[in-house]
């Protein structure tokens, strides 16, 4: 699907990481964005950064009427045709460790925020879409993102790998539910990539996850992970499919 000039995209967890390099590349290919981040994030600064075909609505991506309200500033700037959801979070934990049990309501969080914000910001933007016409076929195109935690879950990792093993399982359903509206929905499942997640891990860390990956041995910048996105947008026939962006890597167990 061509990027027109009315083309609007919507970002989640677009303040930083995987979804500003998201929203600085659309934004380059010739689509206005709208950055949809927490209120404390620097969404606000980054839309001022960006100009005047970038917005901040901010967006926990649990609450319906906040991601309703960032849609809805889509419209403000044009017609919403692509999604991309960013927002996330890397909990860790043992079901039973030293400390004792898995907490319920951690565990509740980190589905809620990933798998939980991540079908509410798909299913407001598709129902925006449904009433868009056809650019090249489509009417609109959501991008989602798991992580290869989905197929290699470690030690430690019961929640988030629960959370984003869902959003891989969503992607064919939701594909095939909105495939009669011309709406398109392809998921990117990441290694290990350079983003806020990353940042506070020691050297020696970052080294020892540069070597298991195979090929290139080093971490995933940002920006591939948006030209991946972008190449998903451009692409009509890729829907229904999960594209892990990991250089061979396929994680251990610990």
């Amino acid at each position: 699907m061509r990027i027109t000039p009315s083309s609007v995209a919507l970002i989640s967890g677009a303040a930083s990481g995987l979804g500003e390099a998201t929203a600085r590349r659309l934004l380059a290919d010739g689509a206005a964005v709208v950055l949809a981040d927490l209120p404390t994030s620097r969404g606000a600064e980054l839309a001022d950064e960006l100009g005047p075909r970038a917005a901040f609505a901010p967006t926990d991506v649990r609450d319906e009427a906040q991601v309703r309200a960032a849609v809805a500033k889509a419209a403000t700037l044009g017609e919403l045709r692509v999604a991309v959801t960013c927002a996330g979070v890397a909990t860790p934990g043992r079901i039973l460790g030293r400390k004792g049990l898995l907490p319920l309501d951690a565990y509740r969080s980190v589905i809620e925020i990933n798998l939980i914000g991540t079908f509410n910001v798909l299913r407001l933007a598709a129902e925006a879409m449904a009433g868009n016409d056809e650019v090249d076929g489509d009417r609109g195109v959501v991008v989602m993102t798991a992580s290869v935690a989905a197929y290699d879950g470690q030690v430690g990792q019961a929640a988030y790998a629960s959370s984003k093993g869902g959003v891989v399982a969503l992607t064919l359903t939701a594909a095939r539910d909105l495939a009669g509206l011309g709406i398109r929905v392809v998921t990117i499942a990441p290694g290990v990539m350079e983003t806020p997640m990353m940042a506070g891990l020691p050297e020696e860390t970052r080294t020892s996850l540069e070597a298991l990956v195979p090929h290139p041995s080093r971490l995933g910048r940002p920006d591939e992970y948006a030209a991946l996105a972008a190449h998903i947008v451009d692409n009509s026939l890729l829907n229904g499919e999960v594209i892990r962006l990991d250089g061979a890597l396929r994680m251990p167990p610990r």
